[in-house]
């Protein structure tokens, strides 16, 4: 956005000082209106902005073409600039909906990824008072907006550093990293995320879905984490039964 307003300012400065020089080379002493080089002025930024008062207007062929580039770069700019703060400002009040607020939170809840299983543990955090009275925060490129509006949403991937800080993953105390089925091999980019989990928060209990939950490099994973197999979760969904924490919790 920056190099767009810089393009257009650059862009409105060029016409400033050409269409200008044009218009009072060619209309200076044949126009009657034009007194000054401030009536020169006077007459571009009423030009640039199509406002077109019609107290000064040009006589001569060039200064008629200059005020059709004028006039052209003008709408151009404008326009764009209308756009770009429009945007802005909805990118600035839908910061939450949108997912690039910075979340503030303590001893918080982490989700990272909305697939099925994570929507499935989310709609059972009521059953859980260790999860209930806690905020909780998803991150997430799966979908564009807020899932949730009673809960934070950060729009990203959460094995990116910007994203779990964002997230405030450094002062969470509870984490769920879900597979992500859209990799060849999701089991090694999650215990990739959690690796980078544990480098910015090393106290916080990390729920693990894996796979395969026999795999080599499972074992080191540091810290408090606890495995929770693709099997187990997909048959708690299939018996309509909720995910069954409570023995993990009782630890926390």
């Amino acid at each position: 956005m920056a190099r767009q307003l810089r393009f257009l300012g650059v862009l409105l400065f060029i016409s400033l000082i050409g269409t200008t020089a044009v218009f009072w080379s060619y209309e200076n002493g044949v126009n009657p209106h034009i007194k000054s080089y401030a009536d020169a002025l006077w007459w571009w930024f009423v030009s640039s902005t199509t406002v077109g008062y019609g107290d000064i207007a040009p006589v001569t062929s060039m200064g008629r073409l200059a005020g059709v580039a004028t006039i052209i770069i003008g709408i151009y700019c404008y326009t764009n600039f209308i756009a770009i703060t429009a945007d802005s400002l909805h990118g600035l009040t839908n910061q939450k909906r949108l997912g690039t607020a910075a979340v503030k939170a303590r001893d918080h809840v982490v989700i990272c990824e909305y697939t099925a299983f994570a929507d499935e543990l989310i709609q059972v955090i009521p059953q859980y008072p260790e999860l209930a009275r806690r905020p909780v925060v998803i991150i997430t490129d799966l979908v564009q907006v807020q899932p949730y509006p009673q809960h934070h949403f950060v729009r990203g991937v959460p094995i990116s550093p910007t994203s779990l800080k964002q997230a405030g993953i450094g002062e969470a105390a509870l984490v769920f990293v879900f597979a992500n089925a859209r990799f060849v091999d999701p089991d090694l980019k999650t215990l990739h995320t959690v690796s980078r989990i544990r480098q910015l928060n090393p106290r916080a209990k990390i729920f693990v879905e894996l796979v395969n939950p026999h795999l080599d490099l499972a074992q080191h994973l540091t810290g408090d984490v606890v495995i929770l197999t693709s099997r187990d979760l997909l048959e708690s969904v299939l018996k309509h039964r909720a995910f069954d924490l409570s023995a993990h919790f009782a630890r926390t």
